[in-house]
């Protein structure tokens, strides 16, 4: 029997669309710049599984001056503790400081009250009669709602207020304000202003581009759920193939593993016949709630961590530009390759 030997790298795919730049992202950044002058503090959440990745250049660039925190959220979907997650924390907190950083899981009470206990702690070094205002922001998807509704409920026992889910574009429109923890005798408490998630303008590595579709930061309709299951495949082969052993041996083909998938779980077009697209969506749910692996995407090591964001276009403008020259480059290629 043959070794498997897993891809190294994954092709390049240079019509992958580039940016999911929204109406409502380029409004709701528009309204939190007029903001800030009532804000105490920004904390910028980031998906653990892509912590480089899903960094969003325009909201250093434009809310910066403010005190700001780091949150790297879903770390149980990315983490398990193991001594290579522990370096990864350390280079990312190395890296970043003197800006505070947290690792958290919103299911997790530990570590919520950890992010309770920091947000009182600068409060009160504040010394504020009117209490904090707290901004949250983030790319798409990537868990503020969640957290929010984990703070609120810590915090002050108090039901969910924003509404989740799994698809991007739920929070459309900066939140009213609502309150996480309650004030000392004689002044108010912490408060937090949910805002819609917001993509960059221009993706340059389709890469990256892949690696945020794949943790949910774009619609799944944006890019081929058969595409994204091969990138999935790819990052399966590279930790444990082991992983789908209970539907087919290891494979660098996604085609023979989402049939496979298909018929063991019974998705099935008419006449019997597998319906990969179907199984393409499931195996990537199923890795999006840590069912089929945990691991991050990015590769944390201090090169990859000098160089991330080189390309992320913080300006509309360019991205257009950029795009606009990258579709005349393809054209002039095809038109090559077809004389």
């Amino acid at each position: 029997m043959s070794t498997f030997i897993p891809l190294t790298s994954f092709p390049n795919l240079t019509s992958l669309p580039r940016s999911y730049f929204l109406g409502h992202h380029r409004s709701g950044f528009s309204k939190m710049k007029t903001m800030l002058s009532s804000i105490d503090l920004v904390i910028e959440c980031r998906d653990y599984r892509i912590p480089l990745t899903s960094r969003n250049p325009m909201f250093e660039d434009s809310l910066g001056g403010k005190d700001r925190m780091i949150l790297y959220t879903k770390q149980d979907l990315g983490s398990r503790g193991r001594p290579e997650d522990h370096r990864r924390e350390t280079r990312l907190r190395n890296y970043l400081a003197p800006t505070p950083i947290l690792f958290s899981d919103h299911k997790a009470q530990h570590s919520i009250q950890q992010i309770l206990n920091f947000l009182r702690s600068h409060s009160i070094a504040k010394d504020s009669l009117t209490g904090s205002r707290i901004l949250i922001v983030g790319m798409p998807n990537v868990g503020k709602s969640s957290m929010l509704n984990a703070l609120r409920l810590h915090g002050v026992h108090k039901r969910k207020v924003a509404i989740t889910g799994a698809q991007p574009g739920v929070t459309r429109k900066i939140a009213t304000a609502v309150k996480i923890i309650e004030g000392a005798e004689g002044q108010e408490g912490l408060y937090i202003v949910d805002t819609p998630g917001v993509f960059v303008p221009y993706v340059p590595d389709a890469e990256a581009m892949l690696k945020l579709a794949l943790c949910g930061s774009v619609k799944d309709t944006i890019i081929a759920p058969i595409t994204l299951a091969g990138y999935l495949l790819y990052h399966l082969n590279l930790h444990d193939p082991n992983i789908y052993s209970q539907y087919h041996e290891p494979t660098n083909d996604v085609t023979p593993l989402l049939e496979a998938i298909a018929k063991k779980t019974g998705r099935l077009q008419k006449g019997g016949v597998p319906d990969s697209e179907a199984a393409a969506l499931w195996m990537i749910q199923r890795w999006r709630k840590g069912h089929m692996g945990i691991f991050v995407l990015d590769e944390v090591s201090s090169i990859t961590i000098a160089h991330q964001g080189e390309g992320m276009l913080p300006s509309l403008s360019q991205a257009k530009r950029t795009e606009k020259e990258a579709r005349r480059a393809r054209t002039r290629r095809r038109l090559s390759e077809a004389g």
